[in-house]
């Protein structure tokens, strides 16, 4: 296995450790979890470098590459949305039914994926969706950095409640409108896959 093979791999486990640090009762966890989320983010940027560079494309990095940010950008998103951000005022939620896109969109695509695997076809990532993961990295690192200033120093806490919030805010909403629309021309390109029977 190759190094962005690994680095790819990597990315479900920190996913992992993310989601423990969100959710376990200690101090400085929301601190934690934005560090390891930052640290999958930055494993998602390193990989697909990397592979391009030293041509080390593989049927296995363009598949699981993609499953890997779908899990670890769903996963943050499903743990939102019990979650009110209460830094600011009105505090920023994240919505059900933001979710149920988000997840929708991508389970669909995956299950295009796997209809094309099952036809040896690979379909490789498109620009819409690239900016979409890039867009709903930016929101849920936003989101993080809103409940994780509570446990950092006044100072730096008053700083960053002067703009992340509205960020984060104008974020979800674009990574909701970037996820949908990604998502509905991705399967309008390849829809000969599931429109032809033969």
């Amino acid at each position: 296995m190759n190094l962005p093979n690994k680095l790819t791999v990597g990315r479900f486990a920190m996913t992992v450790v993310f989601l423990w640090a969100l959710f376990v009762p200690a101090p400085f966890h929301y601190s934690l979890a934005l560090f390891f989320f930052c640290l999958a983010g930055v494993s998602d940027f390193l990989d697909g470098r990397i592979a391009r560079q030293r041509g080390l494309i593989t049927n296995f990095g363009v598949l699981m590459d993609p499953l890997a940010d779908k899990v670890m950008t769903c996963s943050a998103f499903i743990a939102f949305v019990e979650s009110t951000h209460q830094i600011p005022n009105p505090p920023v939620t994240v919505e059900a039914w933001m979710v149920i896109i988000i997840v929708a969109r991508e389970l669909a695509i995956t299950g295009l994926r796997l209809l094309a695997a099952s036809k040896h076809v690979v379909l490789a990532a498109e620009r819409y969706g690239k900016h979409k993961t890039v867009s709903q990295i930016a929101a849920i690192i936003a989101l993080l950095i809103v409940d994780a200033c509570r446990e950092w120093p006044p100072g730096l806490q008053r700083l960053l409640q002067g703009w992340v919030p509205g960020f984060a805010y104008i974020a979800l909403w674009v990574t909701v409108v970037l996820t949908m629309t990604s998502g509905v021309l991705y399967l309008w390109r390849n829809r000969a896959l599931y429109m032809n029977d033969v």
